[in-house]
């Protein structure tokens, strides 16, 4: 009882000198000594306050999707302990490298321990069929192995499948196996089933676990594969041939990136093809395209300035793809080499504002459809949209937050003893000047600024301390943030 008061004497003494040397104290660190802390048992801990807090900011838009369109990426996907794979491939730990593409095991211990090392997601074209047979096979028979539905577009259409309300159809190259395991509420076209599958290698590690000299910072993934149907979006022609019949509320596009190992000369005219399908779509029905990882920054160039992204009307992405598209398009922050740990906010609103003042609609008088971007990274996502165009933005935020908590940790719900909050309690609006001193509130956990007429809003993410699956996590994060999402009719939509 004696040390409860002591303590509790310490604590209001160091507030007061505080107070005393800092009158402007900020509002929030009042506001989360005013919380009920874990100092006695059965109180509640931060992470409960803010799982909370999620349950009345999570509400379902007033207007909401029937149809979804899904495609063009899917497969299935082997995940494997990455250093049990390679270990039982003979592979000695070393050096990391990156790699564009990759044309041998060297190629893939390299740019695996170069990722890893980082604690960074990646994905690769493998460019030798044989050789990646043999990989393959190695990894289904190695103990643990796990098959699962993969690809992006499949990822989301099994999310977005989860809501009863909605009818999800898929386009992409669904062998027996990936048709197998999607969710019956998943409309597949005849024209999508093909006789094999599309195998795609994950190769996961956990925070802390060390190969050679490497210690990986976080738990992530390497992913590669010798794709040959989605690496050349096959099905993208019958994607868009298939929504006259579907009519739906929303498309969502991805498998873009899987072009990028297939040569200049085809992700040339294949960018065109694509563009010229979207621009048939996109006057009659939101587009959402979801990137993933890329190394060619003229690949990045074309999909961000004159092809793919003024055409969209939101886009989903993750730390490193937003850091690789400013570095493409030598925008702000284009001198790091990477973000060396949680992203400064400041720097990541400055780039996604960039990305909706250069490519997107946030000029009245653009052409560009883009008003939506929904980032996300370990610790926190932001969601920053173009005035006057989307509804419910909060709510859509903390759903894409929450939802990472649950997969990872593989529950229904959150556990806040089984995740912990790493985002940032203050921050900045810019890196640079003017900018707006903000702060997270745990009973009001999104934080919400303004920079012209471009509203950014945040959300902390409860991390998964022991995450059994961190695959298909970005997947689940857009998916949920577009159901929780409205967008407002402008007039290409009308």
């Amino acid at each position: 009882m004696w040390r409860k008061a002591a303590g509790a004497a310490l604590l209001a003494l160091a507030v007061g000198y505080f107070y005393h040397t800092n009158p402007e104290l900020p509002e929030q660190v009042l506001q989360y000594l005013s919380l009920p802390h874990p100092s006695t048992q059965g109180d509640p801990t931060l992470e409960q306050v803010i799982s909370t807090a999620w349950e009345t900011l999570i509400t379902a838009p007033a207007s909401q999707w029937g149809r979804v369109a899904v495609g063009v990426n899917a497969c299935v996907d082997v995940v494997v302990s990455g250093i049990g794979l390679l270990q039982a491939l003979a592979v000695d730990p070393g050096l990391g490298r990156d790699h564009e593409v990759l044309h041998s095991k060297e190629d893939l211990k390299e740019a695996f321990i170069h990722y890893m090392e980082r604690g960074s997601a990646a994905e690769r074209f493998f460019t030798d069929k044989e050789v990646f047979q043999r990989i393959a096979r190695a990894a289904a028979e190695y103990p643990g192995a796990q098959l699962y539905v993969g690809g992006n577009a499949a990822l989301i259409g099994q999310k977005l499948a989860t809501y009863p309300q909605l009818m999800v159809l898929l386009c992409g190259p669904v062998g027996p196996k990936l048709h197998e395991m999607l969710d019956e509420q998943i409309v597949v076209p005849p024209e999508s089933l093909q006789e094999t599958d599309e195998y795609h290698l994950i190769l996961e590690y956990k925070a802390g676990e060390q190969w050679g000299a490497t210690r990986a910072p976080q738990a992530n993934r390497f992913i590669f594969s010798h794709d040959v149907s989605n690496g050349e979006m096959r099905a993208l022609e019958m994607f868009v041939a298939s929504l006259d019949e579907f009519q739906p509320d929303l498309v969502v596009l991805s498998g873009l990136h899987m072009m990028e190992g297939q040569g200049r000369q085809m992700w040339e005219q294949r960018l065109k093809e694509a563009v010229a399908a979207i621009s048939d779509v996109r006057n009659a029905v939101p587009v959402h395209l979801e990137l993933a990882s890329m190394t060619d920054k003229d690949y990045m160039n074309s999909i961000m300035q004159e092809q793919v992204m003024p055409i969209v009307t939101s886009i989903g992405l993750n730390e490193q793809e937003l850091l690789f598209l400013s570095q493409a398009g030598t925008g702000p922050h284009a001198e790091l080499a990477s973000w060396g740990g949680i992203p400064d906010v400041g720097r990541v609103s400055d780039i996604l504002l960039w990305v909706l003042e250069q490519h997107g609609r946030s000029d009245p008088e653009s052409e560009a459809d883009l008003t939506r971007i929904h980032f996300h990274t370990l610790a926190y996502h932001v969601l920053a949209t173009v005035d006057g165009h989307w509804a419910n933005q909060v709510a859509a935020v903390a759903a894409g937050a929450r939802v990472a908590s649950i997969q990872a940790c593989g529950l229904q719900s959150i556990d806040a003893s089984k995740v912990v909050l790493r985002a940032p309690l203050e921050f900045h609006s810019s890196h640079g000047e003017p900018r707006e001193k903000l702060s997270l509130n745990p009973t009001e956990p999104v934080t919400v600024w303004h920079r012209g007429n471009v509203t950014f809003h945040l959300a902390p993410v409860l991390v998964c301390k022991q995450p059994l699956r961190t695959v298909g996590l970005g997947d689940a994060i857009s998916a949920e943030g577009l159901v929780y999402s409205e967008i407002r009719p402008q007039l290409p939509f009308l």
